[in-house]
């Protein structure tokens, strides 16, 4: 990696927004190259322990926006959670910092940059709204809020482009952390898994929300799996504050003794895993890169399902098979997402790994692929872009 130059001027006060666990993730990154460019850099805002590492004062936990979809529990914390952003922008405009940078969460984010931005303050947007899967005329909403926005993605800056939004291709910041090859056996070795036959890692979600729609579905899949290849294991990376939770519905389901919990860790349970039965989300890119067969779940409320049904834009909803242009890996949305299925298609992957090995190659080399198009200097280079803005 090239060296970053430090900048001898005064260190800037940057506020940031960071809604769940995988936005917490790609905000502590960056902050660490800002703080490399920026030794004293002042940061604050809302956000989770990733950011905290690199010196973030949280105002807020990020788990206080970490909602699912247009769900029950969004109406039911609505107020909360407009309060907190409102209570945030008074400060931020109050006392102003150098500059915003709003990480995913652009329900939340957008609306704050907007009116951060009719104050003069610049803002900056991690992560472009996929506008490219679904809600279109959210483009409308990024080009009243942000100044920049930093793309994840290499397609995205071109799209922004044409409406008059500057962006941004940094690179996924992912694909600098997770390596090209995956060591299983030392990722199996730190999980106690010695002498395991094939293992299934579950990932039902990050959110409370996600994980009462994905878990119970998920355990039971497992518990079908295991009745046609009993020495299968099962490890259930749990996020934490939700432990409790994720053992009740282990237990409902009948298994509770042959899941083996553990807490956080989804990225040795990635490396360590034959297949992994996951929610649609960041973690399915995180799995591709881990070059992983998997099985990709969802289910939400009957109104939320509507919704982003209607403004949905491409056949596919997991980032791999999006990114691939292509169904590499089984989708099982909704209605679809029964625990039959899910096992049926586990099992699918589970006996390719035994026996059809050319084709579990086809796809890790589709993911190795996908991996070095995603591969940048990211922190470099969004540090770069956000120097800029500064700068202007």
């Amino acid at each position: 990696m090239p060296k970053v130059t430090v900048i001898e001027s005064a260190d800037p006060r940057i506020a940031m927004v960071a809604g769940e666990a995988s936005g917490d993730l790609l905000a502590g990154l960056l902050l660490n190259g800002m703080r490399e460019r920026w030794p004293r850099l002042s940061s604050f805002g809302i956000g989770g322990p990733n950011m905290a590492k690199g010196g973030f004062v949280a105002w807020w936990s990020h788990s206080k926006l970490a909602v699912h979809g247009f769900s029950w529990e969004l109406l039911r914390r609505y107020r909360e959670i407009v309060g907190i952003r409102t209570q945030l922008r008074d400060r931020l405009i109050n006392n102003p910092p150098a500059l915003f940078i709003g990480v995913d969460a652009p329900d939340f984010n957008l609306a704050l940059e907007a009116a951060l931005k009719a104050k003069s303050i610049k803002t900056v947007h991690f992560v472009c709204p996929s506008i490219w899967a679904w809600r279109p005329e959210r483009i409308e909403k990024i080009l009243r809020s942000v100044d920049h926005v930093l793309c994840i993605f290499p397609f995205e800056p071109a799209l922004l482009a044409k409406h008059g939004v500057a962006a941004t291709y940094v690179g996924h910041p992912l694909a600098n952390v997770i390596p090209m090859h995956p060591d299983k056996e030392a990722a199996r070795a730190a999980l106690g898994l010695y002498g395991a036959n094939q293992v299934v890692a579950i990932l039902p979600g990050s959110r409370r929300s996600e994980i009462n729609h994905l878990a119970l579905r998920f355990f039971q899949a497992a518990a079908l799996i295991l009745q046609q290849r009993p020495q299968t294991r099962f490890i259930v990376p749990v996020v934490p504050g939700f432990k409790e939770q994720v053992q009740k519905l282990a237990q409902q389901s009948g298994i509770g003794v042959q899941l083996q919990l553990i807490d956080g860790q989804s990225h040795v349970a990635l490396a360590a895993c034959d297949v992994t039965l996951i929610a649609s989300g960041t973690a399915t890119l995180e799995a591709a890169l881990f070059k992983r067969p998997m099985v990709i779940g969802y289910h939400m409320s009957w109104l939320s399902w509507l919704l982003m049904r209607r403004k949905r834009l491409q056949p596919w909803v997991g980032l791999p098979n999006i990114l691939c242009a292509e169904f590499l890996v089984p989708e099982l949305l909704q209605d679809h997402a029964t625990p039959q299925r899910l096992a049926a298609a586990t099992l699918d992957w589970l006996e390719a790994c035994a026996t059809d090995i050319p084709r579990v190659a086809a796809l890790r080399t589709k993911f190795e692929d996908l991996h070095r198009e995603l591969q940048r200097d990211t922190a470099t280079i969004a540090v770069d872009a956000i120097q800029k803005i500064l700068q202007s």
